[in-house]
């Protein structure tokens, strides 16, 4: 029985053909490169089923298309994903085309996934799991799902940028920032510290989007470093001051048209405007709080592979790849503006310096998003 891919996004499943995905009974195979619309009616047509990659290569050729020389069965690997489709997607096309294992992903939020994978548990499909941020490694991780990595892979990345009981590593980080109307405030006007904005004088003047993982991995920092009594009274102030906007580019959207003085968001979003036309961001500078504030704080972005995984070595390869020259360089000349964690790697030259963010220190894997949305629902912000 023919079976067709799904591909799974964040607003519902339905069917896709990808170029190198073609079913097998649910086993994706490599036919190399052929046209989308050969592909879908291959899909369409109920005579023909997709039972291996011979019957695939047949009706190439039957068709008269060339076979490429690289047309292989390949071991697949199944990606939960929580990172950014279109980055994930670039960082999958190329390992395959370098490797020729054929990956499946499907698309969540953070929490949604990490969610799924505690419930699956010992049945999960997934082979890996990436996030955009850690909270979700960590509450997978706390339920001894992972299987620790390989050495090779951990030595891809820096200490600071990985859990210490090596079961998942960084891949990616941002960092929070306060972007801002350049228009209505100067630097001198700016908050020295995060905490400020839960003073009288911000009252009415900044934005954040306070349901996304990424805000609440901000807050989940703050409750590390400065413990739930300082959190809760931020919070509070918070609750009195903001303006709850759903998203962090909506947010921005909104200091750029004059609607809000500044946002509290990830730094990428930025970067990404600028790089396309910028007329979500022309009115907008970012401020970046420095000094180990809780307002610094760089979120790593972590991947980690399944105690469940039927293809761990072909997981550990990806995984090492990612963080490695490959995956790193992506990050460096893409489109993503994320910072780049691997050792020696260069991140986007648009970008400040990691180095240079001063970020406090933050262990990933005490993260406790259940803690924090505990605390935004007690606050009245969620």
């Amino acid at each position: 029985m023919s079976k067709k891919i799904e591909y799974f996004s964040k607003s519902g499943v339905y069917p896709v053909v990808d170029r190198r995905r073609v079913a097998d009974h649910g086993s994706p195979v490599s036919v190399g490169a052929f046209s989308k619309s050969f592909a879908e009616a291959i899909l369409k047509t109920s005579s023909i089923f997709l039972a291996g990659a011979a019957p695939v290569l047949s009706v190439l050729a039957v068709l008269g298309l060339s076979t490429p020389a690289s047309a292989q069965v390949a071991d697949s690997l199944t990606i939960y994903n929580a990172q950014h489709e279109g980055l994930t997607k670039e960082w999958v096309d190329a390992f395959t085309e370098e490797t020729g294992i054929v990956v499946t992903i499907r698309n969540g939020s953070d929490m949604e996934i990490a969610n799924q994978i505690v419930q699956e548990g010992a049945n999960s499909p997934a082979d890996l799991f990436l996030t955009e941020n850690s909270p979700a490694m960590a509450l997978v991780d706390g339920k001894g799902l992972f299987e620790p990595l390989d050495k090779a892979t951990l030595d891809e990345v820096p200490e600071q940028f990985r859990p210490a009981n090596g079961h998942w590593t960084g891949i990616a980080a941002r960092s929070t920032v306060f972007a801002y109307d350049k228009t209505k405030l100067t630097e001198d006007k700016l908050p020295k510290s995060m905490m400020d904005l839960a003073k009288p004088e911000w009252k009415g003047r900044w934005a954040a989007s306070p349901s996304g993982a990424d805000f609440q991995a901000i807050v989940g920092a703050l409750l590390q470093l400065k413990g739930e009594e300082e959190t809760a009274a931020w919070l509070k102030g918070m609750k009195e001051n903001f303006t709850a906007i759903r998203g962090n580019s909506t947010a921005m959207k909104a200091v750029n048209a004059g609607q809000i003085e500044g946002a509290v968001i990830y730094h990428y979003y930025y970067f990404g405007d600028q790089a396309k036309t910028g007329e979500n961001s022309k009115n907008v500078s970012l401020h970046y709080f420095k000094n180990q504030d809780p307002g610094a704080f760089v979120s790593i972005s972590g991947g980690g592979i399944l105690a469940s995984s039927k293809h761990k070595e072909q997981a550990q390869a990806f995984l090492k790849w990612v963080a490695g020259k490959g995956g790193q360089k992506i990050l460096r000349d893409g489109t993503s503006f994320e910072y780049a964690v691997g050792k020696d790697e260069a991140s986007n030259k648009a970008l400040v310096p990691l180095a240079d963010l001063q970020a406090p220190k933050v262990e990933p894997t005490e993260l406790n998003n259940a803690k924090v949305t505990d605390m935004l629902t007690a606050a009245g912000i969620l």
